[in-house]
């Protein structure tokens, strides 16, 4: 699904704790999109949360096969679960999704879960576009909304996509970007959720623990 361009926020710059280069920079002006600095807070740049917090449940969160869903039940008996803040709307998230899927699909034996969560409130984010949206790209992971828009408030949440990889008893190993090229996966120089992943299913922790996300800004009401 195509979403109107009319509803379009688009991405803001981000890196491993440094800025957009500026040929992205000038793209990403040029497209309309707001440019947002990296934050102080609990983590370099989340002010809610960082890397060893544990994070917050959720239950009761309606996902596109119709079901109530809570965190409890993609933890229970396997090694992590990622998080993912996502949205239909943002080309940074659609950007995205090939990769997430396939991770999804490539940890799962290795006892990783993946679980999306839309906090948008607008019609293109809502549940029945997800339904449509999850329909058509054939999301091999559970993909749940929240109009409460809590979950992302609890996981200081600003943009989407953003990633929290969460071991068994909810305790953040890494949070952030997916890795350093949206929108091309083959300039990609740093693949922080692989990396994230592959040390955690091995009993490490992460070299890198954050980034900064980058994406498109949730509307929080």
């Amino acid at each position: 699904m195509k979403s109107p361009i009319s509803n379009l926020k688009f991405p803001i710059g981000a890196g491993k704790f440094r800025a957009a280069p500026f040929g992205l920079t000038a793209l990403v002006l040029g497209m309309g999109c707001l440019m947002f600095p990296a934050v102080a807070g609990a983590g370099k740049f989340n002010k809610a949360v960082s890397a060893g917090d544990v994070g917050k449940s959720f239950v009761n969160l309606v996902g596109v096969d119709d079901k109530p869903h809570s965190l409890a039940e993609y933890l229970d008996g396997g090694k992590a679960v990622v998080l993912v803040f996502t949205c239909n709307h943002c080309p940074v998230a659609g950007g995205y999704e090939d990769r997430l899927f396939a991770l999804a699909k490539e940890f799962a034996p290795q006892g990783v879960r993946f679980v999306a969560v839309s906090c948008g409130l607008s019609e293109v984010d809502a549940l029945p576009a997800m339904k449509k949206h999850a329909t058509e790209r054939k999301f091999p992971f559970p993909y749940l909304h929240d109009p409460s828009q809590q979950s992302g408030r609890d996981y200081g949440v600003r943009v989407t996509p953003e990633v929290f990889v969460l071991r068994p008893d909810r305790t953040i190993a890494y949070l952030g970007t997916i890795d350093d090229s949206w929108n091309d996966p083959d300039a990609v120089k740093h693949a922080y959720l692989r990396d994230a992943l592959t040390a955690v299913v091995a009993g490490r922790e992460p070299e890198t623990i954050e980034t900064r996300p980058r994406g498109c800004p949730i509307a929080y009401e």
